[in-house]
């Protein structure tokens, strides 16, 4: 896996969920080679890397062997470790929409990692007890809708998802789509703190932790939900009950695309060309989490936009762990926390291969990326409940 050796960096993660899958037992070696994955060397398995384009190397035992002596000795930065089981996924996402329009739902597409789309009534049903991981991506928790109104309110797009996030919440039983959106959130942090995995990105990220400090509070004006926002609302927010940003202000205005001043998308003067983000270097051996989370060929990862961009730092709670961040620009990127007996991990931005994704622009095509840092994060979030676990020292 490291950057001259692998000709897809992506479909090499489908391959390890094809063999977990198949009861093989897989290491994850981190830190070695780009954090190379250490199979049995069976027919099966070199042909399925043969058909997906992986580059793999058959090692004797004597060099298997070697290798793991060197892994484990206390003066590499490298640790081995045991995936057990090919975790169950779950993608938040409405019926109908295709595998490009979020960035996770396109890359599992890609590296052929099976999933399973669900919604409002899944979860609401508890679904999630189904499931080891969820991701959520573009969605709006706030019952804003995404807070599009200004650009595209009369787009016959925005009238329809509008009319049909109504229709929903009144067939789930409630009044209005802010407070359906909240009783789906708090699902989602109750499966967290039952030992899930959540991994979020864009604008699913801060309007996750707003819809959960809004609890009880009317944030929406007129245009969403057919009455005014209470008065002094913002001093009703409670940050306890976030996942990961503390301190925030909400934008009140309905017409400015923005939820609060977590995200930096408006503050951002970094020119495309020198937008990047450094990932962090932890222990291997002490710390295994964010080192299998941050386990890519490169540690300097290409800066991408979306709704939300990145994490101001001096909103993202001291407990939550930074793992990739722009220090000049004063931003977040790449975040992981815990709550209760499961992890979540939020990550800025819309598509790692598209600079400035906007609505109605083509998707990407993964075939000309095969080897992207920015996907790689996505896919380490992936295998990351295969692992055996170890405790977090950070």
């Amino acid at each position: 896996m490291d950057e001259t050796s692998q000709q897809n960096h992506l479909k090499a993660y489908g391959i390890t969920y094809w063999a977990l899958d198949r009861q093989y037992k897989v290491s994850w070696l981190l830190n070695y080679r780009g954090g190379s994955f250490l199979m049995p060397d069976s027919e099966d398995v070199r042909r399925e890397c043969k058909i997906r384009g992986v580059s793999f190397e058959i090692l004797s035992d004597g060099q298997a062997s070697a290798i793991l002596d060197e892994i484990s000795s206390p003066s590499q930065n490298m640790e081995n470790v045991v995936l057990e089981k090919a975790p169950k996924i779950a993608v938040y996402t409405p019926k109908g929409k295709q595998p490009w329009d979020d960035a996770v739902t396109l890359v599992l597409t890609y590296a052929e990692i099976p999933f399973t789309p669900i919604y409002d009534e899944e979860v609401l049903s508890d679904a999630l007890l189904l499931y080891d991981w969820l991701h959520l991506h573009h969605e709006d928790f706030s019952g804003q809708y995404g807070k599009f109104f200004g650009a595209y309110r009369n787009a016959p797009w925005y009238i329809e998802q509008k009319k049909e996030a109504e229709a929903l919440a009144a067939k789930l039983g409630y009044s209005k789509v802010s407070e359906e959106k909240l009783a789906v959130a708090n699902k989602i942090r109750n499966f967290v703190i039952g030992g899930g995995f959540m991994f979020a990105m864009c604008s699913a990220t801060d309007s996750f932790d707003i819809a959960l400090s809004a609890e009880g509070v009317d944030i929406c004006e007129p245009m969403f939900d057919g009455d005014p926002g209470e008065p002094n609302y913002q001093a009703k927010i409670d940050y306890n009950k976030t996942l990961a940003f503390r301190d925030f202000i909400l934008e009140r205005n309905p017409m400015v695309y923005e939820f609060s001043d977590i995200d930096t998308t408006n503050k951002r003067s970094v020119p495309p060309d020198l937008d990047y983000f450094t990932l962090m270097e932890y222990s291997a051996k002490w710390d295994p989490i964010p080192s299998m989370l941050c386990q890519n060929h490169t540690q300097l990862v290409k800066g991408f936009m979306g709704q939300t961009t990145a994490f101001a730092a001096d909103k993202i709670k001291s407990n939550v762990l930074v793992m990739g961040e722009n220090k000049q620009n004063g931003e977040a990127r790449y975040i992981h926390g815990t709550r209760g007996k499961g992890m979540f991990t939020f990550y800025g931005g819309h598509d790692p291969e598209d600079y400035q994704h906007r609505v109605g622009d083509a998707h990407t095509v993964l075939d000309l990326h095969p080897n992207s840092p920015g996907y790689r994060l996505i896919l380490n979030n992936v295998l990351f409940p295969a692992a055996r676990k170890k405790k977090l020292k950070t």
